[in-house]
């Protein structure tokens, strides 16, 4: 039995879960999907009211992992996040409060309304997977997926996360407005009620332990010498592209070599193919590349110049 095929009809049923509930945004399933498979985090960019919640409930539901939401704002604390130390006048001791950090699906609604302070505690915990306070240590436990949501319409009130943090989330994903057949099935489905009792009807079809197995097996899959000079060239090919400012890091050619292979598991294969590189290159370039002035000034998107550098890098045979 190949890698690819131990869990391929729970990762088949898995998916086509997911489409029951969640309609349309094909690329932001599949996204966070590699994302989790590769035990990294995403970043989505999109307007509010799109089903980001409905769709990490739905996946924490799936997944039969556990589900907390942090809504983030101006006054939210790091402690707040993390918990703290609360003294219990019955025992006469201090004892730790756990934050909602403690589970294994966060959302991060709207990360960048809060400080600096208060957001980059959240994104060494990602890093860590731990918190400390006190100089103790309080491990969170795995699986641990943070999909982390800012709004790109407002400005007012919000803090740009630095490159260097950006650069922590594994993928950027984008989640649009959907097609008008799309949005007319949502309607359908949402007719009878609020969609919150249908989740909870949602029947797990992989369990934590599963989900940990299945990330060791997607650092099993093969990636050919090919493959690897294909990534190479792409993040190299941004640091020289005249419409980029700031190119990509090498955590970016990790980054996409890691989703790349949890791709291919979910394709039902046991090596890398160049389609699975073209597929997550904007995902996990987007937010690590800056446009000049000079192209900002010419209305270009990133996306587009992101494009640009795949067609520039021939695509090898394997």
């Amino acid at each position: 039995m190949s890698i690819a095929t131990n869990y391929q009809e729970e990762l088949n049923g898995l998916r086509s879960a997911i489409a029951e509930v969640f309609i349309g945004q094909p690329e932001l399933v599949e996204g966070s999907l590699c994302a989790l498979l590769a035990g990294g985090h995403v970043l989505i960019e999109g307007v509010p009211g799109l089903g980001k919640t409905l769709l990490v409930r739905s996946l924490g539901q799936l997944l039969g992992c556990d589900f907390s939401r942090i809504q983030f704002t101006p006054d939210l604390m790091p402690s707040d996040i993390t918990g703290s130390h609360i003294y219990n006048l019955k025992e006469q001791k201090f004892q730790f409060m756990r934050g909602p950090v403690f589970t294994n699906l966060l959302l991060a609604d709207e990360i960048n309304r809060s400080p600096a302070k208060t957001h980059s505690a959240l994104l060494e915990i990602m890093q860590e997977t731990q918190v400390t306070i006190d100089n103790r240590t309080y491990p969170i436990e795995k699986p641990f997926f943070v999909m982390a949501t800012q709004n790109p319409v407002e400005s007012e009130g919000t803090y740009n996360l630095p490159e260097a943090a950006l650069d922590r989330f594994l993928l950027k994903l984008m989640i649009y407005y959907p097609a008008e057949a799309e949005e007319l099935d949502i309607l359908r489905l949402h007719s009878t009620g609020d969609g919150s009792e249908r989740i909870k009807e949602i029947k797990s079809v992989l369990s934590k332990k599963a989900i940990l197995e299945i990330g060791q097996q997607v650092d099993q899959i093969t990636v050919s010498e090919g493959v690897l000079h294909y990534i190479n060239k792409l993040v190299r090919v941004t640091r020289s592209h005249q419409d980029i400012y700031l190119g990509c890091s090498p955590r970016a050619g990790l980054a996409l070599m890691k989703t790349a292979r949890a791709r291919a598991l979910l394709e039902n294969r046991d090596f890398v193919i160049p389609d699975d590189i073209k597929a997550l290159t904007p995902a996990a370039f987007r937010h690590r590349i800056v446009l000049t002035p000079e192209a900002e000034v010419e209305g270009r998107q990133i996306d587009d110049v992101i494009q640009a550098v795949i067609a520039e890098v021939p695509v090898p045979d394997r």
